[in-house]
């Protein structure tokens, strides 16, 4: 009788070992995310998870070489990425991104294909490349700090070298975005690859540099808001915030007239992803319209969601999706620039921004 106790102990001790390790075993779906930081509304990822019933591990990185340090070395394995145009080029060139058809995605028809076309200039097939957003980089201003200091409003970015804008600008900390701004002052490609025009750009941002009042990214648009500045190099999709945060009436985008930059950044998946399905699943997630809407209002960057236009359209009127500030004319797209790849050229840069930040 003793025995048969032992042998049934043995055997639930068995079945509850075996029981209990199944469920220790099982683990929810994960998925790996780079992203920009303050780039999408957080409740997204939560929508995500649930709809999905996966976890999802979000990092952030502050510029493109930050990341493209990161993935191309092998550092960490992400499933999904969210580069600019001119690094996504990059790396299609080098090999480290996944190819598909981006038609397979249930939303996928909800894309303004005049983005697509624009895409096809560094992904001829449209094979890796879904947008997110998109925006330009121009300047903006405190009109009524300036008008206290009795200082002109600036119109193109040599005004950036005006002795009496002193203590009051603030630039861009990324490579390109920095350098961007020299070349323009001197109505240069800002894909030049003449070493002559990048060393006038390095020299002119130098003597600069006791004009500037801080070189930020991230927490630029709050300095900007806090009065620190009365001038900024910022990306369209910050405006929003600033006016929302600040007075409206007080501050002014403006293009500057040398010429700018048109940026779009988008989703790509990794070669080396470890789920690539769920990432597919996480990019077409992104091209609901409700779920385009909520990071729209999140960022206020431009959009390449056809649906959501219409439905700010509807909700906010026609002038919300005119703002050009925005939402710049896709018809008349020539009179921007578009970062490319530099490729070895880039070194160059990279020494330049030294020199610069040294």
């Amino acid at each position: 009788m003793k025995i048969k106790k032992k042998l049934l102990i043995i055997l639930m001790f068995v079945l509850c070992s075996i029981g209990c390790s199944k469920k220790v075993n099982i683990e929810k779906e994960k998925l790996y995310v780079y992203n920009w930081g303050i780039y999408i509304d957080k409740s997204v990822i939560g929508k995500f998870e649930d709809k999905y019933n996966c976890e999802v591990i979000y990092d952030e990185f502050d510029t493109n070489e930050e990341m493209y340090a990161v993935v191309s070395s092998g550092a960490r394995v992400y499933d999904v990425l969210c580069p600019t145009d001119y690094m996504i080029e990059k790396m299609i060139n080098q090999g480290l991104l996944y190819e598909y058809d981006i038609k397979e995605l249930a939303n996928y028809e909800n894309i303004d294909k005049r983005i697509l076309k624009i895409i096809s200039s560094f992904d001829t097939n449209n094979s890796y490349v879904v947008p997110y957003v998109h925006s330009t980089l121009g300047l903006i201003y405190n009109k009524t700090e300036l008008d206290k200091k009795h200082l002109p409003y600036p119109t193109k970015w040599s005004d950036l070298w005006k002795e009496e804008y002193k203590g009051e600008i603030l630039m861009q900390d990324a490579m390109r975005d920095l350098i961007m701004v020299g070349l323009k002052k001197n109505h240069y490609s800002l894909n030049s690859k003449n070493i002559d025009e990048l060393n006038k750009a390095t020299e002119d941002l130098i003597i600069q540099k006791p004009l500037v009042n801080a070189y930020m990214i991230d927490d630029l648009r709050d300095k900007m808001v806090g009065a620190n500045g009365t001038i900024a190099v910022m990306y369209s999709g910050e405006v929003e915030y600033i006016q929302t945060e600040g007075k409206p009436s007080e501050y002014e985008y403006i293009l500057p007239e040398e010429g700018v930059n048109f940026t779009i950044d988008a989703w790509v998946i990794p070669k080396n992803a470890n789920n690539k399905s769920l990432a597919k699943k996480w990019i077409d997630f992104m091209l609901e319209p409700d779920i385009a809407l909520l990071n729209y209002d999140e960022m206020h960057y431009g959009i390449a969601n056809l649906k959501t236009i219409d439905m700010i359209r509807e909700r906010d009127g026609e002038e919300a999706i005119r703002n050009e500030a925005i939402f710049p004319n896709l018809d008349d797209i020539d009179k921007y620039e578009l970062y490319k790849d530099l490729g070895s050229f880039e070194e160059k840069y990279n020494e330049a921004y030294k020199r610069i930040k040294s």
